[in-house]
């Protein structure tokens, strides 16, 4: 089988680790980098060692025409490049938020499938170890049908010095890291059928909010209380960290600090620490999340060989977006918000 050629568009702070992710992988090789500012995408290239280095996606296609797009650019951007990749027919790969608002998703999401090419999303904390370790506990229904979880993003990790760029989003935490928490309440829970969403701005010298509070009633009728901050000193900083704790009817799991899960049952307590592999091309403040990106990365090559099914696929993200853009709206209004089944339901086959 022959390698799979990717090209990567968008030569920021996220495509130091994506591209040695991809890397990581038996017959994967990246073939060329694109950027609008060429000295950036020459600096990449040279870095790993690509081949190909190009100031626009068109005349990277003309010379190279890949077998995919690894897409990292901002999200503004995210409709021009899927458009690009539709109109050449080349499968892409999309960083998050998928899109700046739900409409311009659901149009995109189209594109791709009357191009008759695929669209995945990045998605990598549902790839973290100790995330996917929770997972599998609780399939295993020892502490029974769960009723109630709540899950913690709060830190004050200081984000904006390796992405600047942050500081001048109008749509904040929500966008940037609420899609990853609720594409986790989806993986752990399933659907949601409403939420509601409280959102503040604490830090003065940034656009967006830096703090969400969410209720989610699932539509077993679980309660989900996501937790997400940017401005929360405490007495550990432990980012890039997820907190996670799940309450059944017949015990507890908790993923809690330094990924020890922990199993609480009518027999006792069990635990065990699940602690991500480390890469040495990843930085050691977000080793965690950089591990999980090779997993993203396995699972969409999947995807991509049809040797198995990759899991954020852009109709799939579209769930998330539904939530994550349903949560703006309830904070605006403060108003619980349903979810629209119609909506999506052209996509159920």
């Amino acid at each position: 089988m022959s390698p799979l050629r990717i090209a990567v568009l968008g030569c920021g702070f996220w495509s130091r680790f994506q591209i040695p992710a991809w890397l990581e992988l038996p017959d994967v090789k990246v073939v060329a980098v694109s950027d609008p500012v060429l000295d950036r995408a020459q600096a990449m290239a040279e870095r790993f060692r690509i081949p190909g280095c190009y100031q626009s996606p068109e005349s990277l296609i003309e010379e190279i025409h890949p077998d995919v797009f690894d897409i990292i650019t901002s999200p503004e951007t995210h409709p021009k490049m899927v458009a690009i990749a539709a109109t050449h027919r080349i499968p892409a790969i999309c960083q998050k938020p998928l899109a700046s608002d739900f409409a311009t998703a659901l149009a995109m999401v189209d594109q791709c499938r009357s191009a008759g090419i695929p669209l995945f999303v990045h998605e990598n904390f549902r790839w973290q170890l100790p995330i996917r370790e929770l997972h599998r506990v609780l399939q295993t229904e020892q502490i029974g049908s769960p009723f109630r979880a709540r899950i913690d993003f709060n830190s004050s990790f200081p984000v904006f010095e390796n992405q600047p760029s942050l500081k001048e989003l109008d749509q904040f935490i929500l966008a940037d890291l609420g899609v990853h928490i609720l594409d986790v309440v989806r993986f752990l829970f399933g659907e949601a059928t409403n939420l509601l969403c409280h959102t503040r701005r604490i830090q003065q010298d940034i656009k967006g909010e830096d703090v969400a509070t969410l209720l989610l009633e699932m539509e077993d009728g679980m309660a989900v209380t996501c937790n997400l901050s940017f401005a929360s000193r405490t007495e550990y900083e432990r980012f890039p960290e997820t907190y996670i704790f799940i309450e059944g009817e017949q015990g507890s799991i908790e993923l809690g600090p330094d990924f020890w899960i922990r199993v609480t049952t009518k027999n006792g307590t069990q635990s065990k620490r699940y602690p991500s592999p480390l890469y040495s091309w990843a930085d050691p403040s977000y080793a965690l999340v950089h591990a999980s990106i090779v997993e993203c990365h396995r699972n969409l090559l999947e995807g991509l060989r049809g040797s198995g099914t990759a899991e954020t696929t852009g109709v799939d993200n579209l769930r998330t977006l539904q939530l994550v853009y349903g949560a703006y709206k309830s904070a605006l209004l403060h108003e619980v918000i349903a979810t629209d089944r119609t909506e999506l339901s052209k996509y159920a086959n």
